[in-house]
C-alpha cells in the first residue's frame, strides 16, 4: 500500500475501519482480492511476482498491512519481497504486539517499510527505518511511504475526509471518492524523499496517475463489535478507469466484541 487511513476504536460500532490505496507499477502483475487456495483463512490481494500482499485480513479478523518507505537511497536488489511479512502477520498465533516484536527483529533484511497488524484485540505499527514497535492507542491515523502521520499533504488531505466519512458508515462511497482524489500538492508543500522534483510532483496525490506506476486497486474494510467484516477492492487502469470491484462479507471466528476507548 501506499496510503492507509484507518480508524482504531474511534467509532461506536466498527473497532476498525481502513481506506487504502496500492501504488505499485503497471506492469507488476496481480490478483485481485480471493481467499487464497494455499491460505484458505487469509482474503488478500496477491502480489504474482513474489507471491505476497500489501494488505489482507484472516477469517479471526487478525488485519495486517505494509507501506513502502520512500528513500532511493534504502533500495537493495537482494533483498526478499517484503509481501511476506503481511502474510506471514497474518497467519501468526501470537498477539498483535508480540508477532511485531518478531517480525522487527528481521526487518534489516528486507528494504525500508511500515507493518501495521491487528489481532482484534489491539493494533500496533512497526516502523523499520526506526526499529520502532508501538501499540497504538484509539484514534484516526494516515500512513504513506514515511513515518506514521507524517505531515504530507495527501495523508493530512486524505485524513481530514476520511475522518468525516466515518458518519456515513456503513457506506463506503465518501472512503472511494477520497481515494480518488488526484489533486497535486503544490511544490512548496512537496516532500523531498530523493526522488526527482517531477516524480515527487506525480506521487503526490492520494490517487497517482504517472507513467507506467500508478494507484492499482483501492480497498475499503470496516470491522463490527459484532464480528461481521466487509472488505472491498476496486481495480484500476493505467487511466483511472474501474476495471472491477470485489467484496466479501464474513463473520470473524474470533469476534472482538469490546467498546472503544
Amino acid at each position: 500500500m501506499c496510503l492507509i487511513l484507518f480508524a482504531w476504536r474511534a467509532h461506536p460500532a466498527y473497532p476498525l475501519v481502513v481506506a487504502a490505496n496500492r501504488d505499485e507499477f503497471r506492469a507488476r502483475p496481480a490478483l485481485p482480492l480471493h481467499w487464497w487456495q494455499d491460505s484458505p483463512d487469509l482474503l488478500a490481494g496477491r502480489d504474482q511476482e513474489a507471491g505476497g500482499t500489501w494488505m489482507g485480513v484472516s477469517r479471526n479478523g487478525r488485519f495486517a498491512a505494509l507501506t513502502n518507505y520512500r528513500d532511493p537511497s534504502l533500495r537493495r536488489s537482494d533483498a526478499p519481497s517484503r509481501g511476506a511479512l503481511v502474510r506471514e502477520a497474518l497467519e501468526s498465533n501470537a498477539d498483535a504486539h508480540a508477532t511485531l516484536n518478531a517480525l522487527a527483529s528481521r526487518s534489516a533484511d528486507y528494504v525500508a517499510f511500515n507493518l501495521i497488524v491487528s489481532d482484534g484485540h489491539q493494533l500496533g505499527i512497526h516502523e523499520s527505518t526506526t526499529g520502532a514497535v508501538r501499540m497504538l492507542a484509539p484514534g484516526i491515523y494516515g500512513l504513506s511511504n514515511h513515518l506514521l502521520d507524517s505531515a504530507w499533504p495527501k495523508v493530512e488531505r486524505a485524513r481530514a475526509r476520511f475522518a468525516a466519512a466515518l458518519d456515513k458508515l456503513p457506506a463506503d462511497g465518501d472512503f472511494v471518492e477520497l481515494l480518488r482524489d488526484t489533486t497535486p500538492a503544490e511544490d512548496e508543500d512537496l516532500p523531498r524523499t530523493g526522488v526527482s522534483l517531477e516524480w515527487e510532483r506525480w506521487l503526490s496525490p492520494a490517487f497517482i496517475l504517472a507513467p507506467g506506476y500508478g494507484t492499482r486497486s483501492s480497498s475499503v474494510l470496516s470491522a463490527g463489535h459484532d464480528g461481521q467484516i466487509r472488505f472491498s477492492e476496486w481495480t484500476w487502469d493505467e487511466d483511472g478507469n474501474e476495471l472491477g470491484v470485489v467484496t466479501h462479507r464474513f463473520r470473524a471466528e474470533a469476534a472482538d466484541t469490546g467498546t472503544p476507548g
